[in-house]
């Protein structure tokens, strides 16, 4: 079977790539700039999540993922400058494919790249990607219902609310409330046969 090759997609200010394990220690420095900021929106972490080793081998796993049609996680860039600082990150992740052809859509900003449509931009190529080129019919994304930012995102990029789950994940050491937004494909189109 053929790799498939990590796309790399571009904006009119942001570029978006599937590093490879060369990128560790950029990939690590955003997190560690944005554990306060991001700290209560993500799960837990193994011990080493902090460290160039466990980045080294995550992003082997990314590509790996994505040649194996599973996730697709991506890291932001300023457009034209992806080796330089990481901005955000956006990932499709628990790809079903079958009569769903559905994933589930994830994404982080940098605290100081919020505010300026960063994420606008890179969210939208990711989903026009993932409609486009993956085939996929159904994006979903979740999003507490105290983080006002996420729900205009996708408010503004087409998501539907489509209910609210009690105790949905357990982030920051509890179970939280989501509000379960979806898209679905503008262009349809049946699924591949089995």
């Amino acid at each position: 079977m053929k790799k498939r090759k990590p796309p790399i997609l571009e904006t009119d200010r942001v570029t978006l790539i599937l590093p490879g394990e060369d990128a560790a220690p950029r990939v690590l420095d955003y997190f560690i700039r944005n554990e306060p900021h991001h700290s209560f929106t993500l799960p837990d972490r193994p011990a080493d999540f902090l460290t160039e080793a466990y980045w080294r081998k995550r992003l082997v796993d990314d590509r790996t993922d994505f040649e194996n049609d599973a996730s697709l996680r991506m890291f932001m860039f300023s457009r034209g400058i992806a080796g330089g600082t990481v901005i955000g990150d956006c990932g499709l992740t628990n790809f079903v494919r079958g009569t769903l052809q559905g994933c589930f859509l994830g994404y982080g900003i940098d605290h100081d790249h919020e505010g300026r449509g960063l994420a606008h931009e890179a969210v939208g190529a990711v989903i026009a990607y993932a409609f486009e080129t993956l085939g996929f019919h159904r994006v979903m994304a979740g999003y507490l219902p105290t983080n006002e930012r996420s729900g205009n995102l996708l408010r503004r990029l087409g998501f539907v609310v489509e209910g609210y789950a009690r105790d949905y994940l357990y982030l920051n050491n509890g179970w939280r409330d989501h509000v379960l937004t979806a898209l679905t494909n503008p262009n349809p189109k049946p699924p591949p046969a089995p």
